[in-house]
């Protein structure tokens, strides 16, 4: 189980190297023809990429650098809850 980023305390969680859990909403811009990747739990999250698995790869590297960000080095493991949001191509 995860406590997870944007409850009370989260930060100090994280720093104590147990794992926290975001919400990743994903969707597809027809007209950039890209997925797209936003998170309503870290400010800032934000990602593209024209495939979902080069959007997950992307997605990872954002949270790290986020998360380093705000917390330092020493933050815990994220766990990456995907939700669509909208249909994706066929």
């Amino acid at each position: 189980m995860a406590y997870r980023i944007g409850f009370p305390f989260w930060r100090f969680i994280s720093n104590l190297g147990i794992p926290v859990a975001i919400r990743i909403d994903v969707f597809w811009d027809q007209q950039a023809k890209v997925f797209v990747a936003t998170s309503p739990d870290l400010r800032g999250m934000v990602a593209e990429a024209p495939t979902m698995s080069s959007l997950e790869s992307e997605v990872d590297t954002s949270i790290d650098d986020l998360l380093t960000d705000e917390l330092g080095n020493h933050h815990g493991p994220t766990i990456k809850h995907y939700r669509a949001v909208q249909s994706y191509p066929a």
